[in-house]
């Protein structure tokens, strides 16, 4: 809020917006809600706020068990337009960002749903490549040394074992099994997909990692009920590190 020349008033709403419910608010929506003239400062109030939820996530590294895959998500150049390369798919994308999604899952036996993984922290990192470098890189900053991985075969993970205590590796054959091996890291995958499409429509790739913040953050604390709102709160108060950082994305 520093140097802000918005009211307090704003700042309070939108973060009551932003929390009080599981999916989010595009920021034309949140100036008709204040009945601000302007866009672009509504705009950059959320991402601001956005980066303040990631500020706090950093604080915390995914432990024990973990599902570790990679997502790509639509996104439109500096222009807002759609990449001319609608052809290619996955891996070789023009128009999609690559994402690497990390899902703490803990097996468990649960006879009333049978389900045998319980999901619990999440995080989501957009990447300028899939190296082994790369994903190396991330897996460090985000990933405990103790921790036990599981991926598929693609070759960037085929080292992971080097730098976490248990890398496993499943090659599933079939389509539909993937649900059943990785249950939370794709499930997480499209539902973050669905909610980008149905609010934001068109994301410009320096500020999906934003928008994937706010996801991850209300996704680690959906158990939190009314308390989001007091601990986004906190979390902008502590958060003072990003210095206009917004306008990189």
């Amino acid at each position: 809020m520093e140097s802000s020349k918005l009211p307090y008033r704003y700042w309070l709403t939108a973060m009551a917006f932003l929390t009080n419910t599981k999916k989010s608010i595009s920021a034309l929506e949140m100036q008709r809600e204040l009945g601000h003239k302007r866009y672009e400062p509504i705009w950059a109030m959320l991402h601001k706020l956005r980066l303040a939820m990631r500020h706090r996530d950093t604080k915390y590294e995914l432990k024990e068990y973990i599902e570790l895959d990679e997502g790509f998500f639509a996104t439109a150049d500096r222009r807002g337009n759609k990449s001319d390369d609608e052809n290619r798919q996955g891996r070789g994308s023009n128009r999609k960002s690559p994402v690497l999604v990390a899902v703490e899952s803990m097996p468990v036996k649960d006879t009333q749903t049978g389900q045998e993984r319980q999901v619990k922290h999440l995080k989501m990192t957009v990447m300028d490549s899939l190296t082994a470098k790369d994903i190396h890189y991330e897996v460090r900053k985000t990933i405990s040394k103790q921790a036990g991985v599981l991926t598929d075969g693609y070759k960037s993970y085929s080292k992971l074992s080097e730098i976490v205590r248990e890398h496993k590796v499943v090659v599933v054959k079939d389509k539909k099994e993937l649900d059943k091996v990785f249950p939370w890291v794709h499930k997480t995958i499209s539902n973050a997909k669905r909610l980008l499409l149905g609010i934001h429509h068109s994301i410009k790739r320096d500020y999906m990692q934003n928008y994937l913040d706010e996801y991850c953050y209300k996704f680690n604390r959906r158990y939190f009920g009314e308390k989001q709102f007091d601990r986004l709160l906190i979390a902008c108060a502590t958060t003072t590190w990003y210095n206009n950082s917004y306008k990189n994305g």
